[in-house]
């Protein structure tokens, strides 16, 4: 992988962009006051809720919530990864983007033209084999074998379908025009040589399916053979743009389809998303003749929150559903769900959706479909017999490396949970975690933002708030320095202190800057909540020091009520007593 971002390159891409230019341009806005608005993208609604601001270069959705600065906006709108987006603005502003040491160089400016080259040659071979099926002389063929599984012009054009003629070397000859065109086609797996040096098409009398990453490139193709000779399908290698293990057919134009895809099925085929499609099941992706890998999974759940795996129910659909389940594990968060819906024999969801229909098939999807936690269970059962110690011992030994692998505190703890009733001890475990809910309720976490108002909003929250507004309030009230009570119960302190700490070391970055170096942060989803609590307009510097002087009180009048209560019970040494006495004076 390449080296990463630096930060500063960060905030400087972040500083030269205007978000209202960015979001115009996808989103049409109109100006409301000093801000603008528009209805949400991210969510159906009639008036608008979603508002930009120019000057803190930031939008919020007042409808679904839907918040965050250009960068943000960009993954969430676009589906771009958090360096895609990068990438995104440095192009809109003629800029390369640079890499830190360490990783592998950045690609050169050749090494990106050539990628750009091969995703136009794929484009162009795409186009050509949708050409072919409509006037190559063995078009009748294809199209009839189209027609016999049933698919529709309209969906064989929407998936951009074509045929891969049988001479062999239509490709070679339309696209090979010179050596070095001939060498990029081998290079990306169109066309092959073989021991005698002789060079011909890699794909010859096929159904072709063009595969396009999520930006809807394409970077390799699919073919299913017409005749029996030869395997059944045939995918293409991996090359420099395409790589199989990080890539699922269908992902794109489900994408396309939904703008918040609410569940994405795994299917084992190309021609089962196609004809899922065809009946208006437009949410299915496959695998390229790979395992559902970690990667698969980690891109699915940052689209949906719900997986369906549907697969064969034979042996080897339920060993690649475990498999699957195997590298879901890390990504669990809470949330989220992931469930398995394993066929009956002898169908696959191209024929069992012309048997049944679209809405029977969903109902099958919603009611048949077993959960994460039962399919876990049930399999390792069928390998651990519960009936003996030593196969509970068995069972736990397997099943606990596999369930602390999931980042999903109450998914770990339902499975735990369930664990412990297998393993006849569930009593145990209620008790151990009675007992560490007791020690967090004894422990509550620092920061707890609920939602702001003008009467209870605290001096900690207020000080956060107006830093996040005006960075340089660090510099201008360095009287006001939380950093000296960095030892203090309060909650919010330490994000307090965090946040003072960056304006001072940043106080011209503005609030998309902050919020974007806070981006991964525990807290950052309350800073972006307390970001939308609008307060009176005011002098802020004074509001500040007033802010940090509300919080000396609080802190002193803590350490007196600690220092009289001890004082009841017991005495108070010198310190203690010179220290009160200090208090006192002060509050007087």
């Amino acid at each position: 992988m390449s080296g990463r971002i630096p930060r500063e390159f960060i905030d400087d891409i972040i500083a030269r962009t205007d978000i209202i230019e960015v979001i115009d341009s996808r989103v049409r806005l109109k100006k409301a006051g000093r801000n603008h608005q528009a209805c949400c993208p991210f969510h159906d609604e009639k008036s608008p809720s979603f508002t930009v601001s120019q000057d803190k270069q930031f939008y919020h959705c007042f409808g679904c919530g839907a918040h965050g600065n250009v960068i943000s906006f960009l993954m969430e709108f676009d589906r771009l990864e958090f360096p895609e987006a990068i990438e995104e603005l440095a192009q809109y502003h003629s800029i390369e983007v640079p890499r830190e040491k360490g990783g592998a160089p950045p690609p050169s400016a050749e090494q990106k033209q050539q990628k750009e080259s091969d995703y136009e040659l794929m484009e162009k071979v795409a186009k050509y084999f949708a050409q072919q099926l409509k006037v190559h002389p063995d078009k009748d063929k294809a199209v009839n074998y189209l027609k016999n599984r049933g698919l529709s012009g309209e969906i064989v054009k929407a998936f951009d379908m074509g045929f891969a003629p049988p001479e062999w070397d239509s490709v070679l000859k339309t696209f090979g025009i010179s050596p070095v065109y001939q060498e990029q086609l081998l290079d990306l797996k169109l066309i092959t040589e073989n021991d005698n040096r002789r060079r011909f098409d890699f794909f010859r009398d096929r159904i072709m399916f063009p595969i396009r990453e999520k930006r809807g490139r394409v970077i390799g193709f699919g073919g299913r053979v017409l005749d029996d000779g030869g395997p059944k399908y045939l995918n293409s290698p991996e090359t420099r743009i395409f790589h199989k293990g990080h890539e699922l057919y269908g992902f794109y134009q489900a994408k396309q389809a939904h703008r918040n895809l609410a569940r994405v099925m795994i299917v084992e085929g190309y021609m089962d998303v196609v004809a899922l499609g065809q009946f208006g099941i437009d949410y299915a992706v496959a695998s390229l003749g790979t395992a559902t890998t970690a990667e698969h999974i980690q891109m699915l759940f940052r689209a949906t929150s719900e997986i369906v795996c549907c697969y064969d129910g034979d042996r080897a659909g339920r060993e690649a559903a475990w498999r699957a389940l195997e590298n879901a594990l890390p990504f669990l968060k809470d949330g989220v769900e992931m469930k398995f819906l394993f066929l009956p024999d002898g169908e696959d969801p191209d024929t069992l959706v012309r048997k049944i229909g679209k809405e029977t098939f969903e109902e099958k999807l919603k009611n048949d479909s077993v959960p994460l936690s039962k399919f876990f269970f049930d399999n390792l059962l069928q390998r651990h017999h519960v009936s003996s110690n030593e196969g509970k011992a068995a069972l736990k030994a397997e099943a606990i490396p596999l369930i602390e692998q999931i980042v999903g505190d109450n998914i770990r703890e339902i499975l735990l949970s369930d664990l412990s009733n297998y393993m006849g001890d569930q009593n145990k475990h209620k008790l151990e975690r009675d007992i560490a809910q007791a020690n967090q309720r004894k422990n509550p976490k620092k920061l707890d933002f609920n939602t702001p108002n003008k009467s209870t909003i605290s001096p900690v929250r207020m000080m956060i708030r107006l830093l996040l507004d005006d960075p340089g309030l660090a510099i201008k009230c360095s009287a006001a320095d939380p950093t000296p009570l960095v030892s203090v119960d309060i909650p919010g302190m330490a994000m307090l202190i965090e946040l003072y700490q960056f304006c001072l070391a940043k106080p011209l970055a503005n609030t998309a800057q902050v919020l974007e170096h806070f981006r991964g942060h525990a807290q950052s989803a309350q800073l972006a909540k307390l970001m939308m609590w609008e307060y009176a307009e005011q002098n802020q510097t004074a509001v500040f020091e007033d802010s940090f002087a509300k919080l000396l009180d609080w802190h002193l009048q803590s350490r007196m009520d600690e220092l009289f209560s001890k004082s009841r019970v017991s005495k108070l040494t010198n310190e203690e007593k010179q220290e009160l006495n200090l208090l006192i004076k002060e509050q007087r």
